[in-house]
């Protein structure tokens, strides 16, 4: 069985060739080549006053040739002590035998594979790809979302707001070594109406981006919420998800968003007027209307397994068998 630590498995998932795998993957799904069932979340300890408690998610998925199980666990609380927030690993294994293939890094599969669906989903769907991007956050996925967009849609000049400056400015020293330019900003309202792409990429509880009774979005704008995975979690704004629903455009990665995604669920969207990933890019004249344009993703253990795909690729064509 080949073991590929962080770097290693990051070194196997470019940010294009994965956008790409995910277009794939959809096709796969389309066929029904490729499938999962909903993912496993449970609750590992409950929350105590003002701290979040831990949760274990179990992510399998299977296609004809490689079958994948994703275990993450995810406590919000270890960054105060320094530790990592995510932790896990993906296990590939051979449908037919169940002989173990790979072990490739869970936290680097999330990342990537994640900011490589919101990078397919701005190329598709944004109604100005080419503009300045503001990314709101400064984790994991704020980096990996920064990198995917300068390595796949060209983006050179990115804002960032974070309720930490100290990390905001990191990542900003991160673009610059990219060749990217990233202003760190002290505030979002300002900002709106120079942006193309605005992404939110907090596990915040209450929304990060203003509101319309503040300030009205764009017809022209796309926004993509990537952070918040729980009903208790809410990161974007309620009228912004009924204005994409109703006027606009507002797609999900996948329905698991009916009962995870804290943004939509406290909204009350008329689920009726979420698009499905796969359902967008099948017919999207069906879907494209004059509004702001709204992308929802909570994950889906597919958008792994296309990780998986394009990570044993690249090491068949290094030499390395993986069979």
């Amino acid at each position: 069985m080949i073991t590929l630590d962080a770097h290693q498995t990051a070194q196997l998932l470019p940010y294009p060739q994965l956008a790409d795998g995910i277009e794939a993957m959809l096709m796969e799904m389309r066929s029904g080549t490729a499938r999962a069932p909903e993912r496993l979340h449970f609750s590992l300890s409950e929350p105590e006053r003002g701290r979040r408690g831990g949760v274990l998610l179990v992510m399998p998925a299977t296609n004809r040739d490689v079958a994948m199980t994703k275990h993450i666990t995810v406590h919000p609380e270890n960054c105060r002590a320094g530790k990592p927030s995510i932790i896990g690993e993906v296990m590939v294994f051979d449908p037919h035998t169940g002989e173990r293939l790979m072990l490739l890094d869970g936290p680097t599969i999330t990342g990537r594979r994640t900011a490589a669906v919101t990078l397919f989903a701005a190329r598709k769907f944004a109604p100005r790809p080419k503009g300045p991007v503001l990314i709101v956050g400064a984790g994991v996925q704020a980096r990996a979302h920064l990198e995917a967009f300068a390595a796949g849609m060209g983006t050179r000049h990115f804002m960032i707001f974070s309720r930490s400056p100290e990390r905001a400015h990191a990542l900003a020293d991160h673009a610059a070594t990219l060749g990217v330019e990233a202003t760190v900003i002290d505030a979002i309202e300002p900002v709106l109406n120079t942006v193309s792409i605005v992404i939110a990429a907090t596990t915040s509880s209450e929304p990060v981006l203003p509101d319309s009774d503040v300030h009205r979005w764009r017809d022209d704008i796309f926004v993509a919420g990537v952070g918040s995975f729980r009903p208790d979690m809410r990161e974007l704004p309620p009228q912004l998800c009924r204005d994409a629903a109703v006027r606009g455009t507002l797609v999900v990665d996948t329905w698991e968003v009916k009962h995870e995604a804290g943004d939509l669920l406290h909204a009350a969207i008329d689920w009726g007027r979420a698009v499905p990933l796969l359902d967008a890019i099948i017919t999207p004249d069906r879907f494209r209307s004059s509004g702001p344009v709204l992308f929802k993703s909570v994950g889906y253990a597919l958008w792994d397994l296309a990780a998986v795909l394009c990570a044993r690729a690249n090491l068949a064509k290094d030499g390395v068998p993986v069979s």
